[in-house]
Order: C-alpha cells, then sequence, then structure tokens
C-alpha cells in the first residue's frame, strides 16, 4: 500500500469519526409539517416540561453495496439515484419537551403496530383514538422526560386513521417487473361475500390480472382435514359492493361467500414486491438521525445535541419486529455506531416474522387456527447458541447483534397468551421442549401471570366462549421502563427474570396442564395450543429471502410448545403476579376459545384471554358447583382482604416490579370493593 493510500484511509477514518454524515448519508432531509402544543400546554412531572407534537416526514438513502444494508432483500434491484443510493422516505411523529434540553436525554422508540401508534396507551394509559399522540392520558412517559418517536416501517399499511405511511422502492429485475407465485389465507367470523388477499389494515400485492384460470382456491375446515378445490366459476379477482362484483386485484370475491371459520387458501402470481427489509433501515436510520445528526441543514434535527440513550419498545407485530430487527444485525447502522441501547419486545412470543423476504406479508403471524403456513416462529429461538437435533444446526437469535458488540439490554415481556397462542415457551426451551435454556445475560424474560396479549377494559364475551381477561399489566410495564432505564444508564442490575422452567414444574405439556385446572361452571378447556410448524419455503429463503415453496412444506416433527402451570383455582404458579392473581378474587387465564356463531368453535382466540369471577358466598359456590372458595370464604373482611393485597403490593415494590403511584392506585381500588356486609 503507498505512503498516499495510506493517507487517504487515515483522513477517511478520522472523518468517520468526526463527520460521519458526511461520508455516509442516512436522514438527508427533515420536513415538519407541522408542529403545535401537546395537551394545550399541559405541564408534566417535577421539571414542568412542556411537550409539543412534531410530524412530517424523513426523506433517507441508503448505500445497497453498504454491510449494514447486506440482509435487506432484494436491495441491489431498487432504482437508484445518480450516486448510487436507494431512496425512500417515511412519515413520522415526535412528542418531545419544548425546551427539550430539559427531559431526560432519552429516546424512546416506538414501533407502530400496523401503521398504529400503541406506547401512550400501554404507558400513559391513553384511551380513544389510538393513532391519537396527542392524548397524553396518565402522562408517564412525559414525566419521566422522554421524546417518543414514531416513523413507518410497514410498507403494506393502507392509509387511514392517521396510521404512520412508508414510501418503500420497487423491486425490478433488469428494469423489469417482478412477478411470483405468493400464498394468501382468509378466515372471516362473518360470512361476507368479499375479502382483501390478507387482513390487518393491509395493502396486498396484486395479482398480475383479473384472469384467475392459473391461481387455485381450496377450502378446509381446519389444518388437519383436507382441502377441497373451489371451481373457478365460483370466484373471481374482485370485490363486492352493492350487490355486484366490482373488478379488484387485491380481493377475493367467492358467489356462495365465505364461510365463519373455514380456512380459503389462495395460490396466485403477484407483481411488483417491495423491499420490505428497508423498514429495518427506516428505524435504524431515524433513530441513528436522532441521536447524532446536527441542528442545521435539509436534515435539521429537532433532538439535536440531547439525546444520549436510545429505547425500543414494541407491542405484538410490533415486539416480534425488534426481535427480527436485532436478528438480521439491523441495530449497526452505516457509520457502525449501535442504534438502540436497550429494547422492550412485548408479548412477541417467540416470533419474529414476514419482514425482510420478498414478497412478505408482514401482518401474518403464525396461530393455532389460522395462518400456519406463514413462517413467522423459526429457528432459531434462544438468546444463545442453541442446536436443533433435528437438523444439526446451531445458531442463536442474536448472533449478528452480539458479534458487532451491539447487543442492547432487553426485556422480553410475555403474558399467558403468548404460551398459549405464540410459542412463548421456545424463547427459553429447546425445540423439542424437554430442557430449560440459558438466557443470555443482556437479556431478562418476564411472564405476567394470568394476564392477557393486550388490556381489555371490557369482560364481554363478543364471538369468545368465556368472558374476556380484564387484567391490567400496564403497571408492570412502567415499572420495568424504569429498570431497564436504570440498568443502560448507571449499570444498576434489573430483576431477575421470572418465568415458568421446566426444571420446576411450572411450565408443562398441554395434557398435565388440563389435570390441573380446575372444572369450572360455563367453561370448556382448550383442546390445543398453538404449536408453530417447521416451513421449509426453499433453497433461497434464508440466503435470499425468496420463496421457492409456495406454500412452503411441512417438515416433520412440529417443534414442541410448553404451557404455565396452575394452581388449584386455574391461576397460574410462576411469573409476576399482580395482586389480582395472588389475592384472587378470579381466575385468569391467557386463552379463550371462538364460540359457535364465529365458526371453528373451539380452537383458540388469537389474541384474546379468559376470566372467571369467584362466587361471593359458600352458598353461592356450593349452588353453581364451583370447586373455587368463595370470596367470603378467603377474606372474612374487608380488612383482612386489603392487608393481603397490601402485602402483595409491597412485595412487587420491593422486587421492581411496581411503582409507587401504581401501588397506592391498587390499594385504593382493593379498598373501595364491597362484598362485606359491613
Amino acid at each position: 500500500m503507498s505512503f498516499k493510500q495510506i493517507l487517504l484511509l487515515g483522513i477517511l477514518a478520522i472523518c468517520r469519526i468526526s463527520c460521519p454524515q458526511l461520508l455516509l448519508a442516512e436522514v438527508v432531509r427533515c420536513e415538519i409539517e407541522s408542529r403545535a402544543p401537546l395537551a394545550n400546554g399541559q405541564q408534566f412531572g417535577p421539571r414542568k416540561l412542556v411537550y409539543e407534537k412534531l410530524t412530517g416526514k424523513l426523506f433517507l438513502e441508503v448505500d445497497p453495496n453498504h454491510a449494514a444494508n447486506r440482509r435487506v432483500t432484494d436491495l441491489k434491484l431498487a432504482d437508484s439515484n445518480e450516486r448510487g443510493m436507494v431512496t425512500f422516505w417515511t412519515d413520522f411523529c415526535l412528542l418531545k419537551p419544548v425546551e427539550v434540553a430539559k427531559g431526560n436525554r432519552r429516546l424512546f422508540y416506538d414501533v407502530n403496530n400496523r401503521g398504529n401508534k400503541l406506547a401512550m396507551g400501554a404507558f400513559n394509559d391513553s384511551t380513544g383514538n389510538r393513532n391519537l399522540a396527542d392524548n397524553p392520558g396518565n402522562g408517564f412517559l412525559m414525566r419521566q422526560g422522554y421524546s417518543v418517536l414514531w416513523c413507518g416501517w410497514n410498507g403494506d399499511v393502507r392509509p387511514g386513521n392517521d396510521r404512520l405511511q412508508i414510501g418503500l422502492p420497487i423491486a425490478r429485475e433488469n428494469g423489469e417487473p417482478i412477478t411470483g407465485h405468493i400464498y394468501a389465507e382468509v378466515t372471516v367470523n362473518t360470512k361476507t361475500f368479499s375479502q382483501p388477499f390478507y387482513w390487518g389494515n393491509s395493502n396486498p400485492y396484486p395479482a398480475v390480472s383479473t384472469d384467475h384460470r392459473s391461481a387455485k382456491l381450496t377450502v378446509r375446515r381446519d389444518r388437519q382435514s383436507p382441502a377441497v378445490e373451489i371451481p373457478h366459476d365460483k370466484w373471481q379477482f374482485s370485490r363486492f359492493e352493492n350487490g355486484k362484483a366490482v373488478p379488484d386485484l387485491k380481493h377475493l370475491h367467492l358467489k356462495d361467500g365465505f364461510q365463519p371459520g373455514l380456512l380459503y387458501e389462495l395460490i396466485y402470481t403477484g407483481i411488483n414486491p417491495r423491499i420490505t427489509g428497508l423498514g429495518f433501515a427506516a428505524v435504524r436510520d431515524a433513530v441513528a438521525f436522532c441521536k447524532h445528526a446536527g441542528a442545521d441543514g435539509k436534515a435539521a434535527n429537532p433532538l439535536a445535541g440531547t439525546v444520549e440513550k436510545a429505547y425500543i419498545f414494541g407491542i405484538s407485530q410490533s415486539g416480534r419486529f425488534i426481535h427480527h430487527f436485532l436478528y438480521d444485525g439491523f441495530n449497526t447502522d452505516e457509520n457502525g455506531r449501535m442504534v438502540f441501547d436497550a429494547a422492550i419486545p412485548h408479548v412477541g412470543g417467540g416470533g419474529k416474522g414476514q419482514f425482510n423476504y420478498r414478497f412478505a406479508q408482514t401482518t401474518r403471524h403464525g396461530s393455532q387456527h389460522e395462518d400456519l403456513l406463514f413462517p413467522s416462529d423459526f429457528f432459531p429461538f434462544n438468546t444463545v447458541p442453541q442446536t436443533d437435533p433435528h437438523t444439526g444446526r446451531t445458531a442463536d437469535t442474536f448472533a449478528r447483534a452480539r458479534a458487532k458488540g451491539h447487543l442492547p439490554k432487553i426485556f422480553f415481556t410475555e403474558t399467558s397468551t403468548e404460551y398459549w397462542c405464540r410459542a412463548g415457551s421456545l424463547l427459553h426451551t429447546d425445540v423439542d421442549g424437554t430442557k430449560d435454556a440459558d438466557v443470555d445475560s443482556n437479556v431478562r424474560i418476564y411472564f405476567f401471570a394470568g394476564a392477557q396479549h393486550g388490556n381489555s377494559s371490557s369482560s364481554s364475551r363478543g364471538i369468545y366462549q368465556n368472558e374476556r381477561n380484564t387484567l391490567d399489566h400496564r403497571p408492570l410495564l412502567r415499572a420495568l421502563l424504569v429498570a431497564l432505564d436504570e440498568w443502560a444508564t448507571t449499570g444498576k442490575k434489573p430483576p431477575s427474570s421470572d418465568y415458568p422452567r421446566i426444571d420446576n414444574g411450572t411450565l408443562v405439556v398441554l395434557e398435565t396442564w388440563k389435570k390441573q385446572f380446575p372444572v369450572l361452571p360455563d367453561s370448556n378447556r382448550p383442546r390445543f395450543l398453538y404449536t408453530p410448524l417447521r416451513l421449509d419455503p426453499g433453497p433461497r429463503w434464508e440466503t435470499l429471502g425468496i420463496a421457492d415453496n409456495v406454500p412452503p412444506k411441512v417438515l416433520e416433527p412440529p417443534y414442541r410448545t410448553l404451557v404455565p402451570a396452575v394452581d388449584r383455582d386455574g391461576n397460574e404458579v410462576a411469573g409476576i403476579a399482580l395482586p389480582a392473581v395472588s389475592v384472587p378474587l378470579a381466575t385468569y387465564s391467557g386463552w379463550n376459545l371462538r364460540g359457535k356463531g364465529c365458526g371453528a368453535e373451539g380452537m383458540l382466540a388469537r389474541w384474546s384471554g379468559s376470566q372467571w369471577p369467584l362466587t361471593r358466598t359458600p352458598q353461592e359456590r356450593r349452588k353453581t358447583g364451583d370447586p373455587r372458595r368463595s370470596i367470603l370464604e378467603r377474606y372474612p373482611t374487608r380488612a383482612a382482604y386489603v392487608a393481603r393485597v397490601r402485602d402483595s403490593v409491597d412485595r412487587l415494590r420491593q422486587g421492581r416490579f411496581l411503582l409507587a403511584e401504581d401501588a397506592d392506585r391498587i390499594v385504593r381500588k382493593a379498598e373501595s370493593r364491597n362484598f362485606w356486609k359491613e
């Protein structure tokens, strides 16, 4: 190497350290379209912070030849600008203190869920339209001093209802459109005559033509039943409006109607795949921009010089997004810097998702009845190296992040629903469910006993057989965010992981659980739990993100999942138990069953749990045949009940699972109960 070459490399290294934005384009323009006070200038917390809401667009560029972008499927098939960069844009929404330097210098990034903003509901108890970031609720995130950011990542989100959008480029081969076989599944809860190819406010890939003779549509009762092909004269690519079929390349019209609960499977030729993996790059680069960019120029950063740490949070699909983001190594930006310092993938179960593949359907995830042929739950699952004895493969889900030294502090938070419906046990067991796995020292796993996938304020059965679960687990999230911040900031160790395990008998097979769960009045037990299938989309899937087997081949054996053990009341014995579970007035579960009216009766609900209130008196218990002790048998006086609740609250506070404000609220609610005749 010549002296000039060495000198040039040295200059480039210095520039990369001191002025990284000069070398690599990330966010090249930030357009603020609106700026308004949050909650009419309300003041939050002891620092009396006043917040503002900014919305607009970020314009981004990525280098298709850069190592940081190597994992983006089809990136080199995108059009590029005169400098060889691939360009795209995303909506953004930012809540920040007006005097941003007075905040806590922490960026809280909420991964939108199908375009929806969820963090304000999860931490601030905000109500109303979940996409309106204008409602600060109890103000928790604001009182803590966070700047809260959202941006688009999911290119198949339909516009409307303030859902976040992203403009992803289309992959082309030699300038020509790309086509490919696509597998779609349709399931409905009420009879209808047309449906989009897939659900979740999603924009499906269109068929290449309304001529559907090369496509195939079948129907089956469940995954174990044989598929029956539906003749081509019984369906077409159209939507049914005002009694007429209107040609539509993204909809199925079935002349006899879709029957509730049945599985309709379509294989068709689609066109123009979006470069979906750029959603990972959008999140990476938007946050890197907020952490590092300056306040001047077209890419003026509204948080310039004020972000010391960045945390990522996501619910359900968004939790799986975080898991996959780290799996694919996107926590390192183009300048080699760590993006997120800490992460909370919430209620994502054991899964990742279709977030970085050709013709990806990002909204899909496997469940006990539906979408079982979509690879959302795949090896590796563990946070440390594991071996699949059936394939001989050894891997771990965080190998890429760890190799770059950019594995953040991570809290996996799961409810009971994730063990029943989202393969949560595979996070911390072997693939056969026979032994516990180790957990990376940078990771904690917390199980919220008795809770369901999302919070519900209504116990209405809806389409399900049991009352819906109303256990509110959001106080646990607030306390854990404080603990995570302390860990990432000062190194203070968080509480130890708390989840059901095989070695102590708190994580069990379904048959064992059936023997433990009491026979309750007006209740049917589940016959199944979600068991992810081993799927083979073909030889190019893992390396190029392209499926050759459509639908994927099913290999044997399936992965084996387990569920949390329960006590004589049916409440789960492991994990973090809020007073509603440890001092029960009801039995809470993470599973529910589909009712007769919505079809597929007895199959597991995808996201809903159940609850069975205790009887008030021994006489009521005996009359109904309820095996559980009544409320008055457990707590003869209000004082006895409140004392038990206080003890439970104190234990949670000492364990750093509950904040003082939530502890006080829980005790006040207990004091207001009126089961006793004074």
